[in-house]
C-alpha cells in the first residue's frame, strides 16, 4: 500500500462526522427491520442483514455498535437500546462453553458498558457495576476452560475442536486479561486455582509461534508476517502438525481477515501489558520478553499487510487467492471491489486499521518515532479509504455501514448480486462494528480525550 505520510487525524474529521451520521441510520434500520427470531445478524444479502454461521458470534457486535454510537455522539437512545439488549439477550453468551468468541461478544457489550461507567458516561450504580463485572469474570473463566495442552504451553481451542487453534482467538484473550484484572480466576478439580492471565499469555505465545510466520525457514511458504487461519495439533501428544484454513484459500496462503485479527490482537495486548505488574509475569518469562514476543508478531503482521495490500489500504480476501493474477498489477492500484475475479474484504481493513494505529502509537511512545510513524500513517491511510466511496454505505435502504465485506468465500456463503461475478456491495456485523471502534479511537485522538481501549472497563486502569 502507499502510505500517506502527510495525512493528519484532523484531516479526517468531516469523514468521521458523516460516518457517525450514517452509522446511526444503519443501527436504526436493523432495529426496525431485522427479525431477531431468526438469530443474530451476520452479513447482508441484497443490503439486508441475514443470519448464517457456525455459532452466534456476532450478537455482541450488534448491541455493542449502539453503545459505541452513544459513546461517539452522546445520543441517549443508543445507550438505552444497547444496555437493554445486553441485559435481555447476552446472558447465554456469558456461559457458552462451545465457542472461542467470548472476547468478541462480551467485551463489546458488558465491557463497553463498564468502560462507559468508569469514564463517567453512565451514572455510577453499584449493582449495575457488579452485574457487568460478574458477567466479564464468568465469561473469562468459561473461555479459559476451553483449553488444549501442548508441549510448550497451551491454547484456547476453536469451535472445531481441541486440535484447532484459530488466529482469530488472539482477540478473545481480552476477556481473560480483563477478568484477571478484576481479580478473578478459574477454579478446577480439587479447587485448583488457574490463572486467567497465565492462560491468556500462553495462548498469545502459541498464536505468535504457530499462527504467525517470520521468514525463518519454517516451511517452503514461510514469508515473514503471513498468518495461518488454523493451526492443527495432535491432541494425544501435544505436537504441532500443520497449518490449515477454514475461511482462507489454504493453510499456505494468508486470509487477510485472520491477518488483521493478529495485527489488532497483538497491538492491543501490548497496550494492556503496560497495566500489569511485572511480578505477575515473572514465572511466564517476564514482561520484557513477553512484550518482545508480541511486538515481533505485531510488526511482522503489520509489515505483511502493508506489503501485500493495494495502494489504498484495502486488501483482497486472501493474498494467495487463485485468480489475483488475472487482475494484473493489483497491488499497484486501488482495490477494485467490482472486479470479475476475486473479492476484496473491507472488514479486514476495518480491523487492521486499528491495529496499525495502536502499534504506531505504542512505538512512538517508546521513542521509536520513525517506526511508529509508518504504522500510524498506514492506519490513517486505510481509514481515509474505508470511510469514503465505494466503501462507506450512503444508500438509506442498505442496512450495512461498510460495503464489500466477505464472510466465507470457500463455502460460497456470500451474496452475489445479479450481473456480478463475485460477492461485493455487502456488509458484515464484525466489519461495521470494528469500523466504529476505529472511528471512536480516531475521534478521541482528535479531541484529546482518553483513548478507547478494552482495558478501560477496569476501574483505575
Amino acid at each position: 500500500m502507499k502510505i500517506e505520510y502527510r495525512l493528519k487525524p484532523e484531516d479526517l474529521r468531516n469523514k468521521l462526522n458523516l460516518f457517525w451520521e450514517l452509522s446511526a441510520e444503519k443501527i436504526r434500520l436493523i432495529e426496525d427491520q431485522y427479525d431477531d427470531t431468526k438469530g443474530s445478524p451476520v452479513f447482508t444479502a441484497g443490503g439486508r442483514y441475514t443470519t448464517r454461521g457456525w455459532t452466534e458470534w456476532t450478537q455482541g457486535f450488534q448491541f455493542g455498535s449502539a453503545l459505541l454510537q452513544y459513546d461517539a455522539t452522546g445520543d441517549q437512545a443508543f445507550l438505552d437500546a444497547g444496555r437493554k439488549a445486553t441485559v435481555r439477550r447476552m446472558d447465554r453468551h456469558i456461559s457458552h462453553t462451545g465457542v472461542h468468541d467470548h472476547g468478541f461478544n462480551n467485551i463489546s457489550t458488558y465491557g463497553n458498558l463498564l468502560r462507559l461507567m468508569n469514564e463517567g458516561r453512565i451514572a455510577e450504580n453499584e449493582w449495575e457495576r457488579n452485574f457487568y463485572e460478574l458477567a466479564i469474570k464468568i465469561s473469562g473463566a468459561v473461555q479459559a476452560g476451553r483449553w488444549t495442552k501442548i508441549k510448550n504451553g497451551g491454547f484456547i481451542y476453536s469451535f472445531n475442536g481441541p486440535h484447532s487453534l484459530f488466529v482469530d482467538t488472539i482477540r478473545s484473550c481480552r476477556i481473560l486479561v480483563v477478568a484477571h484484572m478484576l481479580g478473578h480466576a478459574l477454579l478446577a478439580e480439587n479447587d485448583e486455582k488457574i490463572s486467567l492471565l497465565e492462560r491468556a499469555v500462553r495462548h498469545m505465545a502459541a498464536t505468535a509461534q504457530y499462527s504467525v510466520y517470520y521468514g525463518e525457514g519454517r516451511d517452503s511458504y514461510d514469508v515473514s508476517g503471513r498468518t495461518a487461519h488454523e493451526s492443527i495439533f495432535n491432541v494425544n501428544d501435544g505436537n504441532y502438525r500443520c497449518p490449515n484454513s477454514q475461511q482462507g484459500y489454504s493453510g499456505f496462503t494468508t486470509w487477510t481477515r485472520g491477518l488483521a485479527w493478529a495485527m489488532l490482537g497483538f497491538a492491543e495486548e501490548l497496550e494492556a501489558f503496560q497495566l500489569i505488574d511485572d511480578r505477575e509475569l515473572k514465572h511466564l518469562g517476564g514482561k520484557v520478553e513477553l512484550e518482545k514476543m508480541m511486538l515481533k508478531a505485531a510488526q511482522a503482521t503489520c509489515d505483511f499487510y502493508i506489503a501485500n495490500t493495494p495502494v489504498d489500504g484495502i486488501p483482497y480476501w486472501d493474498t494467495g487467492a487463485p485468480n489475483l493474477h488475472r487482475l494484473g498489477d493489483y497491488l499497484g492500484k486501488p482495490a477494485d471491489p467490482y472486479n470479475a475475479w476475486e473479492p476484496v474484504d473491507s472488514s479486514a481493513a476495518a480491523i487492521g486499521a486499528q491495529g496499525l494505529l495502536r502499534l504506531g502509537k505504542y512505538l512512538k511512545d517508546r521513542h521509536r518515532a520513525k517506526e511508529g510513524e509508518k504504522y500510524w500513517q498506514a492506519g490513517l491511510t486505510v481509514i481515509q479509504s474505508l470511510f469514503d466511496y465505494p466503501y462507506l454505505s450512503t444508500n438509506p435502504e442498505h442496512q450495512g455501514l461498510i460495503l464489500h465485506s466477505i464472510y466465507h468465500q470457500p463455502n460460497g456463503w456470500d451474496y452475489v448480486a445479479p450481473k456480478q461475478k463475485i460477492a461485493c456491495g455487502e456488509s458484515s456485523m464484525w466489519g461495521d462494528y470494528h469500523a466504529r471502534e476505529a472511528a471512536l479511537y480516531l475521534q478521541r485522538v482528535i479531541s484529546g480525550d482518553r483513548l478507547y481501549a478494552f482495558t478501560g472497563c477496569v476501574q483505575g486502569s
